[in-house]
Order: C-alpha cells, then sequence, then structure tokens
C-alpha cells in the first residue's frame, strides 16, 4: 500500500470517533440544561466560559477556491444560525497558505479561526516555512474531497494512463497546473508518477507542475491551452466538466465522486492511488484552555446545524468532522505522513 493511501482511511475512522464524541457532549451539556457556550450552566464553583459574539475567519488563499469557499461557508452558517452576531471573512492568500499562517502567528484576537488543510501541511514543509501548523491550536477538521484530474474537452489524452504514459515520455513537455507547489495537487501528480515507475529523485525533473493561486486561474490556463491538464478539488473543476469545457480522467478517491458521479477512480484506471484534501480550523497558537475550549464547542455547534448540511450537499464535500484533542493528534500524524510522502516523490529531502 502506498503511504498516502492511509490518510484517508485514519480520517474517516477517527471521524467516525469524533462525531460520537462530540454527540456525547452535546447529550451531556444538554441533560445539564445547557447546548451552547453562552448558554451552559457551569459547574458550582467553576467560572462559565465566555460567550463568543463574534468571531474572525481567515481564508489563507485568494478568493475563488476551496479555502475561500470553506471559510465564507463558515461565515454564512455560522451568523445565520445566530451562533454568532459577525463573522467576518479575510483572504490572506499567497505560498499554500503560508502567508496566512505567519499573519495567524501575529493574531491577537483569540476567537479567530483559519482554514487548514492537506494544501498548507504540503506548503510548511516545501517553502520551509518559519511558521509551522505545529504553533497553532487545532480546532476541528470539517471536510473531505477527493481531487479530479482534468484535460480541456478536446485533449488528445482520453484516459489518465495516456496522460502519465506522455509524461513518462515526455518530461516537462507536459504540463500540469494544481494548487501551491507541495500542496495536494502536487503530491498526487507526483504519486501518480511514481506509480508508473518513476524514481522519486526523478521526480522534480519530469513534472513540469506549475502553481497556480486558485479561483479561475487554471481554468483560464486550461482553456488557453497553457498547461495540458489540471489538478484540483471536485468542487472546483465540476461546472466545467459537466458544461463540456473540460474532461475529467479520473478522481482521488476510493468511491465516485458525487459531483462527477460518471468519472472513474483513480484505482478504476488501474492506477493504485487515493487520495483525498481535507480542511478544517485553526485558532491562534497562545490562547487559554478555556478559550480553545470555547471555539470547539462553537464549531461543534456550526457541523450540527442544517445550514451546514446543505453546505456539506451543494458543495460535494464529505463531512470529516473531528474536534479537539482528536484532530490535535490527527494533525500531528498527517505532518509526519505528508513529510515522509513529500520524501518519497522527490519534493523535499
Amino acid at each position: 500500500m502506498h503511504p498516502r493511501t492511509t490518510r484517508s482511511t485514519r480520517l474517516q475512522s477517527i471521524t467516525r470517533i469524533g462525531i460520537a464524541s462530540a454527540a456525547a457532549l452535546t447529550l451531556a451539556a444538554c441533560s445539564a440544561g445547557g447546548g451552547s457556550p453562552a448558554g451552559s450552566d457551569a459547574p458550582e464553583g467553576e467560572a462559565a466560559p465566555a460567550a463568543i459574539s463574534a468571531v474572525n475567519v481567515i481564508a489563507p488563499a485568494d478568493p475563488g477556491g476551496g479555502w475561500d469557499a470553506t471559510a465564507r461557508a463558515i461565515g454564512q452558517v455560522l451568523t445565520d444560525s445566530g451562533l454568532v452576531g459577525s463573522a467576518p471573512v479575510s483572504n490572506i492568500g499567497g505560498a499554500g497558505g503560508t502567508v496566512g499562517l505567519a499573519s495567524l502567528a501575529t493574531e491577537t484576537d483569540p476567537n479567530t479561526l483559519m482554514i487548514t488543510g492537506s494544501v498548507m501541511i504540503g506548503a510548511v514543509e516545501t517553502n520551509a516555512s518559519d511558521n509551522r501548523v505545529e504553533d497553532t491550536t487545532p480546532i476541528a477538521a470539517l471536510t473531505e474531497e477527493p481531487l479530479v484530474i482534468v484535460v480541456p474537452a478536446d485533449s488528445e489524452y482520453e484516459t489518465l494512463q495516456d496522460l502519465v504514459d506522455a509524461i513518462v515520455a515526455e518530461g516537462k513537455g507536459v504540463a500540469v497546473t494544481g494548487g501551491s507547489a507541495g500542496g495536494i495537487d502536487h503530491i498526487l501528480a507526483g504519486l501518480l508518477l511514481t506509480e508508473a515507475g518513476i524514481a522519486p529523485e526523478e521526480v522534480p525533473n519530469t513534472l513540469n507542475y506549475i502553481a497556480n493561486s486558485g479561483g479561475g486561474e487554471a481554468l483560464t490556463m486550461l482553456l488557453g491551452n497553457t498547461v495540458q491538464a489540471g489538478i484540483s478539488g471536485v468542487g472546483e473543476f465540476s461546472e466545467s466538466v459537466l458544461s463540456g469545457d473540460l474532461r475529467a480522467l479520473a478522481v482521488s478517491s476510493a468511491e465516485p465522486a458525487e459531483l462527477l458521479p460518471d468519472a472513474p477512480t483513480i484505482q478504476d484506471e488501474g492506477i493504485d492511488v487515493t487520495l483525498t484534501n481535507w480542511r478544517g480550523v485553526l485558532a491562534p497558537g497562545d490562547i487559554s484552555d478555556e478559550e480553545r475550549q470555547g471555539l470547539i464547542d462553537l464549531v461543534t455547534q456550526l457541523h450540527e446545524q442544517d445550514g451546514w448540511t446543505e453546505v456539506l450537499a451543494t458543495n460535494g464535500w464529505t463531512d470529516a468532522f473531528m474536534a479537539g484533542d482528536e484532530f490535535d493528534a490527527f494533525v500531528t500524524d498527517e505532518i509526519t505522513l505528508t513529510q515522509e510522502t513529500l520524501r518519497t516523490i522527490g519534493l523535499i529531502e
């Protein structure tokens, strides 16, 4: 089994534990007469946590991509449901989220949530970032999304194997666009080549990977024939596939993607790779235990809203909720696994 194939399975396993734990906490809170951070009764002798009336949400990317969509969905559901009075979203893009990570390191408002995920974990490593996810406070994982490999509708590559064979034969003559260098899209491209027999140390010399900043940039490059293929979350390319502008060669999940049910999986195409893109939220690293718990409770309540269920369905995101210590442990393991994978495909030493 490839090193990265275990990550999605473990996330799904921990997700089930996280949902059960969250449900238990919710039932306990309700039985005590509470149900929200603002309205719960504290045990005798203990101070009740301060109510969170507003929260800042940071999307560490330019408008238009998956992180931006996640941040705006969080802000909208939090305010529409009345969990907070305001939840403004700020975009702090650049370098696979590490510019946003640097901003979070100096944030003074403890009620701040920044989107994170697989892309950021990889970007920290490939950019040798001074600011690291380990220095933040992990709050919760929220979603998981398969990636899709696409080509323009008139591309000569009819199957994923056609594309991989062309890259192996022509090397940098075939350009592939995706998110930030070292992120989940880049990792998937590298895994496809190592599975095809390219030595890890030769991947950087073989793969012509062109990072984009998200939004419509990838689509512009694909439709303008600047690149021959693209990799991103299914939500970012699904409309263009369904309209006929792009053709989906494969999705990276073990099962077909809800938004692109007719696209084969990578495994269906005979390549032993599965990989999904998870997203969650971090808080500043220096907040107190009480402030951390308040944010965990708030995001747990967010996850329970009907509005959030609708967000998942609309975007084709899989519910991957886990919070608190479980998510903290998952992030630690994810960092280690990402480092190992980036070495395996020759992107870091």
